[in-house]
């Protein structure tokens, strides 16, 4: 919060700090003294013509910015004392000098302000230290962020402008160090997604380039392996289009362009719905796959073809890694963040260490498996995109060799 005084311009404060003093200085001689008001009177008007000369001067040396000429800031401090020695100087010699003193005081009042102008000089210069050493430490912070060195920061001593500034720039560089590591961090990104993209096309597309160039060579003249080899083509083009449409809501979701159609659902029949859908391929994997879903569960504002593309995935994946004779729960209920979903299974859990990472693209727990055998590794990422574009947020729990459990919520 910015004081009142620094509110004032720069001239009206200065002429209130001389306005000040002057009465203080006034006070203080009526009271040691006790002068008769004719001497207070003549003491005023020395002290006011002394004041006058002194604020003009200084007043001169601020606006013709004499000061900033300086190649240092220690030598603008001195400049400064030095500056307020000379009107100190001759504030009292002509104040003496108009009040007659006696040549011999007024010489030994010379000697002595000449002593203590100096002594001002040089504490002013050894006190400055205290000012300059921080500021230098500041500026050979600052290049060394130049060079690249972001882990740089200033020890910050004190309570004034200069700590406030060396606090400034750690904040500054301590920003500019979490911007550097999100870029490697995207670049790193940005490299994974180029080779996981590369080698998920390149493997069906290598596999129907190979049937199409046996197919027209007439290498395969056997009807029954030539609908084998279509079916393979077949199976590799479905391959491709549906990582092409994985690819793309990614892109949406990333571009928050991804348009929701959200209304009052049934959750419930929703959760029926897809159960049914898979479990004719549960009944072939040996998996038993239930669900159940609270009375009250109902209605639920969400987009319906978009939490379901979301418990497709989840129960994909479920399914993928459930080995068999397991099973998968999906369950639903209200809690208090809204409605929450969980999909539960008895596979084979994910390891402590790739927790964080499953939501990530293209994260396949085994590197080794292929698109095949681990999808395509957009799923769970999607699943995340999608519930976090309704404003909810899915977590997982996993113990290894014991199954693991997808939660998401929608508020």
């Amino acid at each position: 919060m910015r004081s009142a005084h620094s509110e004032l311009p720069i001239f009206p404060r200065y002429a209130l700090g001389v306005l000040i003093i002057l009465a203080i200085s006034l006070g203080i001689f009526k009271i040691l003294m006790s002068p008769p008001l004719a001497e207070l009177g003549l003491m005023a008007m020395f002290l006011s013509i002394t004041a006058l000369i002194s604020s003009l001067a200084g007043y001169g040396a601020y606006r013709l910015g004499w000061l900033t000429y300086s190649p240092t800031v220690r030598w603008t401090l001195l400049a400064g004392y030095a500056l307020s020695s000379v009107l100190t100087f001759f504030n009292v010699w002509f104040s003496a000098r108009m009040m007659f003193a006696s040549e011999h005081d007024l010489l030994l009042s010379i000697v002595l302000l000449f002593f203590a102008g100096g002594m001002a000089m040089v504490l002013g210069y050894f006190l400055s230290s205290t000012v300059t050493e921080r500021i230098h430490a500041v500026k050979r912070a600052a290049e060394e962020l130049t060079k690249g060195q972001l882990q740089t920061r200033v020890h910050v001593s004190g309570n004034d402008e200069v700590a406030m500034l060396a606090e400034s720039f750690n904040q500054m560089a301590a920003q500019l160090q979490s911007a550097d590591q999100k870029q490697r961090e995207l670049e790193h990104l940005r490299t994974d997604l180029i080779a996981s993209v590369s080698h998920d096309l390149q493997t069906p597309l290598s596999s129907i380039r190979a049937i199409l160039e046996a197919l027209s060579d007439g290498m395969v003249e056997n009807p029954e392996a030539v609908q084998r080899y279509l079916l393979t083509a077949q199976r590799d083009v479905r391959s491709l289009s549906s990582l092409i449409d994985d690819l793309f809501e990614m892109a949406q979701l990333d571009a928050g362009g991804l348009p929701l159609d959200l209304a009052d659902s049934s959750l419930a029949d929703l959760i029926s719905d897809t159960l049914e859908s898979f479990s004719e391929m549960a009944a072939r994997r040996d998996v038993a796959i239930t669900g159940y879903a609270d009375p009250n569960v109902d209605p639920v504002r969400m987009d319906t073809m978009r939490i379901g593309r979301v418990l497709n995935n989840l129960l994909s994946n479920a399914l993928r890694h459930t080995p068999g004779g397991g099973k998968i729960v999906v369950t639903a209920g209200r809690s208090e963040r809204g409605v929450e979903v969980s999909i539960s299974d008895t596979g084979e859990g994910i390891r402590a260490e790739d927790l964080p990472k499953v939501f990530d693209r293209f994260y396949r727990g085994e590197k080794s498996r292929s698109r095949t055998t681990g999808g395509s590794g957009l799923g769970l990422a999607i699943a995340r995109g999608l519930v976090r574009a309704h404003g909810g947020d899915i977590t997982v729990e996993s113990t290894l060799g014991h199954g693991s459990r997808f939660t998401f919520t929608l508020p």
